[in-house]
């Protein structure tokens, strides 16, 4: 078959670099990144290299002055969010090149370090985070990640397709269209083990087979990417979407050649506007340079792509529902069977991978499906994008291989808990996931033994909790978010979550029993029994695993009318130790109603029947003063 193949055209960049710049800086232009000021930064870098005379300030392929040039770009998320903006600064002298990595870097520290660092040699020790010179608290977020699907993530310029081609992109593509039949390909992502990225973790092989075998009655097919991301502290997918977006489009192209597909869509909640207007500027490159389109790279096969903006609606991560948002109706979902492969978008047979499935695709035609099989654990291989959010010291995107137990994520990456307090519990897998307690944090990360718990590996989302959370309110939290998010179609879904949200509500409010307990497990079960979409057999995981794990902490809501982390406010009192009081009047300048009332340099008082119990006074006291009960 091969051999009556048209001779293609082996991608390469248009551009190549016209040399190596002394100075290369690289700034993190991530969501998180430009939030905290990178943008800033990075003008302050163009300006001020400018300002010195000595460098030429240059885009990668444009000409220096006798290799005396400067070059300053943007990339996607670099990974350790609690330090943006980083900047990484390379510098190329006599044969030598260092790297390093400043964290938490503004307009006002850009000149130190050009007249320091880059002019005068002298690394700032005091803002590094990462170094080739010399070992830094961070190492531990950097040395135990393997990046496979954020291998160009916060390295590669994303708006520049010539950075993604000098990094062996499209090379995959160009492997299956000159060599490789759609049953060769399906056999090597079957054979790497690959399972969905999205939560269910569902063999994308399988999958992949299931719908190259269906019949579709006018020979279409569609492959779609789910970036439907929605997950409260998630952000893998989004990371992906803004720092490697040509990954994406090359591993669905390769998935749509495996099925059989001709027509693409990829669907991103709107929430993401500069992935989608990263994604826009990558298409309208990758089609001009035919890595889109009719014949690509001069072959038989033809892939266009769409872009689909979803309006932020939760329950269209559900692969029926979002199908019907393309369509344009309302994303509900529907009853499977049919399943997607063999019924899905206006009645064809259809595939649905999320993003960081089909940005490692790519990676797994290149390197070989026994080299990703080769990482990872038991039934689950490869590796895993986690966003690590909450009480955490050093939040961000981290990339392991499954396996990892959550203790070596959240306390190797992770560093620990922030402030150096209790750890109370992770939620793993947003919404849909589950409460984990300390007892727990020793168990490996892969998908049979998370669902084992009764939590879900689900996208990647980490969200740590510590004592200062109430496992009561959290619950309630996740569960108000699904309750809100439910399309209504089924009852269990509209109305099972909306009954167990009043009872936590009551539960917090001090009128909670213990009959509640079982009630609330006993509708639980039903929703997850009756329910029509994964939205609703999920919704519930939150609430039974918060109980099965922290019952003591529901019953003290419910017998003591207590809340021991001082969150739920009809059940917490602040009180001022007269002892500890020194009369600095900061507590009584930030309560909002006057209740606190006393003389400067004299012990002070709490109205409780004024109090509205904010917690503004317990947070303003440097003297631990004021407590709470």
């Amino acid at each position: 078959m091969s051999g009556s193949r048209p001779a293609l055209v082996r991608p390469a960049p248009l551009r190549q670099r016209v040399l190596q710049p002394e100075v290369e800086i690289r700034v993190c232009l991530g969501t998180g990144g430009v939030a905290a000021g990178s943008r800033e930064v990075l003008r302050a870098f163009e300006e001020g290299l400018a300002k010195q005379g000595v460098f030429a300030v240059v885009r990668p392929r444009e000409g220096g002055a006798d290799g005396r040039c400067a070059c300053v770009t943007g990339t996607g998320c670099q990974g350790l969010c609690a330090m943006d903006p980083l900047v990484e600064v390379h510098l190329r002298r006599s044969g030598n090149a260092t790297e390093v990595t400043y964290g938490q870097v503004t307009p006002a520290m850009v000149e130190e370090i050009i007249s320091r660092h880059i002019l005068g040699g002298e690394v700032i020790d005091k803002w590094i985070v990462k170094t080739d010179e010399h070992a830094t608290e961070y190492d531990p977020f950097f040395e135990r990640q393997e990046k496979l699907a954020l291998r160009h993530v916060g390295v590669i310029d994303p708006e520049d397709i010539d950075d993604y081609l000098e990094a062996d992109g499209y090379q995959a593509l160009y492997k299956v269209l000159s060599s490789l039949t759609p049953d060769e390909v399906i056999d090597e992502i079957t054979r790497s083990g690959l399972r969905g990225r999205g939560g269910a973790g569902f063999p994308t092989g399988l999958k992949w087979r299931f719908a190259a075998d269906a019949k579709s009655p006018d020979g279409v097919k569609y492959f779609i990417c789910n970036g439907d991301e929605g997950d409260p502290g998630a952000f893998m997918d989004c990371s992906v979407l803004e720092g490697d977006p040509h990954a994406v489009f090359e591993g669905m192209a390769i998935g749509a050649y495996a099925i059989g597909a001709t027509t693409g869509y990829l669907y991103v909640r709107a929430e993401y506007p500069l992935a989608i207007r990263r994604l826009k500027i990558a298409m309208k490159a990758a089609e001009e340079r035919g890595l889109i389109g009719d014949n690509i790279m001069g072959s038989d096969f033809s892939f266009h792509l769409k872009l689909k903006e979803g309006a932020g609606a939760f329950v269209c991560g559900e692969e029926t529902a979002l199908m019907q948002s393309i369509e344009g109706n309302r994303g509900m979902p529907r009853l499977r069977p049919p399943f997607p492969a063999e019924s899905g978008l206006w009645g064809r047979p259809t595939n649905i991978n999320n993003v960081e499935t089909l940005a490692v695709v790519p990676w797994i035609i290149l390197n070989g499906a026994e080299a990703f099989a080769a990482r990872g654990y038991e039934k689950s291989k490869g590796t895993k994008v986690f966003a690590l959010a909450g009480k955490v010291k050093r939040t961000g995107l981290a990339e392991v291989p499954m396996g990892m137990t959550l203790r070596e994520v959240i306390f190797g990456i992770g560093g620990g808990m922030k402030g150096n307090k209790a750890f109370k519990a992770v939620q793993m897998g947003g919404p849909s996931g589950g409460c984990l307690p300390e007892s727990l944090l020793d168990l490996p990360v892969d998908y049979e033994t998370i669902n084992q718990t009764g939590a879900i590996v689900g996208s990647g989302g980490m969200i740590v909790i510590d004592q200062d959370n109430c496992i009561v309110d959290t619950a309630r939290y996740f569960l108000s978010f699904t309750q809100q998010e439910s399309c209504g179609k089924c009852p269990p879904c509209r109305i099972g979550t909306k009954r167990m949200l009043e009872i936590l509500e009551r539960i917090c409010a001090g009128e909670g029993t213990l009959a509640d307990l079982d009630f609330l497990e006993n509708i639980a079960s039903q929703v997850k029994l009756g329910s029509l979409c994964g939205l609703g057999t999920t919704a519930p995981n939150p609430v039974l695993t918060a109980i099965k794990y922290f019952r003591d902490e529901f019953e003290e809501h419910v017998v003591e009318k207590k809340c021991r982390a001082g969150v739920c406010p009809a059940l917490t009192t602040y009180l001022i130790d007269v002892v500890k009081c020194t009369g600095c009047t900061a507590c009584a300048r930030v309560c909002p109603v006057q209740a606190i009332r006393g003389e400067r340099k004299e012990p002070h008082v709490i109205d409780q029947e004024l109090c509205i119990k904010c917690g503004a006074c317990f947070e303003k006291c440097r003297f631990d003063a004021v407590r709470r009960s």
